[in-house]
């Protein structure tokens, strides 16, 4: 027992001083000899202190701001488009339908009436919408929809997208406007949809009423037009028009068919040199070039188009220096253009044509394309006939500086392709009526309250004995007649603000006015810039979006040759 307790503690005492040994024999190791001289001799103070801070490089920095303000930009626009959307598909409570405020009867869903329902302020009206379609087209960009090149549901703008988002609730109601009676105030309209409920006609009173039905296609009562001629005016005839266009190109690659009839089924005429035909033109042509010539390469060398105009040159409201261009750009795309032209008779397989020599020739051709001008609708020419004394403009209804339609003492505004004004049936000039007309209908709605302010204080002022009384409601009374004696509505002022038109082959043309003169443009970048102004005019983000997206679907994939029906 002894001896192991010596040893225990033997062991414990040179465990106690085996470190001590250990520590006096550990050396640095070799590998850090180098920094420990470095640091010794650049800090001999601190040997300890950390190597100075590396200096920062200015693209670095650069770099950095750029990513972050692009991640931000990003972050920005992604959230402010998904509240815009957010913000159309939920468009909120409207006020209710206030029996004390007048009744605005729109008939139509045109340029005209949807600037008109877009700018107005309805807290001032009750107003009802009448139209035998409930949305907006935006018809510039038919062709586009009639080649594939944009989808239908693109240009499309639900009416009551518009009506949803005013104040007060906007009644829409889609049917068709048979007869207005400006004496009794009153309009007749009628479901003519294929599914009907137990009344499918009605009539309605109002006490303003804004007409813009628009007008139809003019035929000029040559025979076989509309027969056998496609138009493009509405959306169906965009529909109409490829599914054609696609008959007489599946019909031409039927085993058996002569070279003489292929080159029938693939002759396509447009009747009219204005933009829609100049236009539909172009789209053709680009259809064939970026896409039939991959789908069909034993056809699209036997495709024609010849444009037929009877004025001595097409597009006849842009400057010479475009019309030129515009002439010399189809000729390069192989468009035969045929100038101071008159159709005589379209037939099934032909079309008969009085040339600039005054002989006639029977064209053959596989489809014509009619759109070469505007004419009256029935229900306009009804309601003229009613006032023979002021409405014997054979073009259409007569209208003063204020919209208002001559021989209705302000109750009838008549606004777009249906009136006989001094402008040009166009988009732009209806669209900028409809805009005018909502202005003017706020001032009469201030008009309207200062009149009902003096009949009121009118009353007043005879039914009060006091006479201190009686003189300060005459004072106000007097006050109401000194405003409505400097109230003036500021008559319609058209600004122009340019005419554009796409001529195929990625260009357009351009005539814009520049100070007091215009600036014509035309090519590549023109065409940029076509495309830019038509994303601003389309009414919603919804739209914008579609037809950018459209765009730049043809460009990838290009257009769609199957048939849907």
């Amino acid at each position: 027992m002894l001896a192991l307790s010596r040893s225990r503690a033997v062991l414990k005492a040179g465990s106690q001083s085996r470190p001590l040994v250990l520590a006096s024999r550990v050396r640095p190791f070799p590998s850090l000899r180098p920094i420990q001289r470095s640091l010794s001799s650049a800090e001999p103070s601190s040997p300890l202190s950390p190597p100075p801070p590396l200096k920062k490089s200015k693209w670095r920095t650069a770099a950095k701001v750029v990513n972050r303000t692009v991640w931000l930009t990003l972050l920005a626009g992604v959230g402010s488009f998904y509240y815009v959307t957010k913000k159309d598909k939920s468009p909120g409570v409207q006020l209710p339908h206030d029996p004390e405020k007048k009744t605005v009867v729109v008939l139509g869903s045109g340029w005209g009436a949807t600037a008109f329902l877009k700018s107005l302020d309805t807290t001032d009206y009750n107003v009802v919408v009448v139209s035998p379609r409930n949305y907006f087209l935006f018809t510039p960009l038919l062709p586009s929809v009639a080649v594939g090149t944009l989808s239908t549901r693109s240009i499309l703008q639900p009416t009551r997208y518009v009506t949803r988002h005013k104040a007060r609730s906007v009644k829409v109601i889609e049917a068709e406007a048979q007869s207005v009676d400006p004496i009794n105030k009153t309009v007749s309209f009628i479901d003519n949809s294929d599914i009907q409920g137990s009344v499918s006609s009605t009539t309605i009173p109002y006490d303003y009423l804004v007409y813009a039905v628009g007008a139809e296609t003019q035929t000029f009562g040559i025979p076989g037009v509309q027969e056998h001629a496609c138009f493009m005016k509405e959306l169906q005839d965009a529909d109409k028009f490829q599914r054609r266009f696609l008959d007489c190109l599946e019909s031409s690659a039927f085993p058996g068919q002569s070279d003489d009839e292929i080159g029938r089924l693939l002759h396509m005429v447009v009747v009219g040199g204005g933009p829609t035909g100049v236009e539909l033109s172009g789209e053709l042509h680009d259809f064939l070039e970026q896409d039939l010539k991959s789908w069909y390469p034993e056809l699209a060398g036997k495709i024609k188009i010849t444009l037929v105009e009877a004025l001595p040159s097409v597009l006849p409201m842009f400057s010479k220096r475009l019309i030129d261009y515009t002439m010399s750009t189809f000729k390069e795309s192989k468009i035969d253009i045929l100038t101071q032209t008159m159709v005589k008779e379209v037939k099934e397989r032909s079309v008969m044509l009085a040339m600039p020599d005054k002989s006639i020739v029977e064209m053959p051709c596989g489809m014509v394309v009619w759109a070469a001008g505007n004419r009256n609708r029935k229900i306009t020419q009804d309601l003229m006939a009613q006032l023979p004394a002021d409405q014997a403009n054979k073009r259409g209804i007569t209208i003063d500086e204020y919209m208002q339609m001559k021989g209705t003492r302000e109750s009838i505004f008549a606004i777009g392709d249906c009136t006989a004004s001094s402008h040009a049936p166009t988009a732009q000039v209806a669209s900028q009526q409809g805009a005018y007309l909502a202005r003017a209908f706020a001032q009469r709605a201030k008009r309207d309250a200062l009149q009902a302010r003096l009949t009121d204080l009118e009353s007043s002022a005879a039914m009060m004995l006091h006479e201190d009384e009686r003189n300060k409601v005459v004072e106000q009374v007097e006050t109401v007649k000194r405003s409505l004696a400097k109230f003036k509505i500021r008559p319609f002022t058209y600004s122009h603000q340019g005419t554009l038109a796409y001529i195929g082959s990625d260009k357009a043309i351009a005539d814009l006015p520049f100070f007091n003169g215009s600036f014509a443009s035309g090519g590549v970048l023109t065409y940029y810039f076509w495309r830019s102004a038509y994303l601003s005019t389309l009414f919603s983000l919804r739209n914008r979006t579609l037809v950018a997206t459209d765009w730049v679907r043809t460009k990838v994939f290009g257009r769609d040759v199957s048939r849907e029906w």
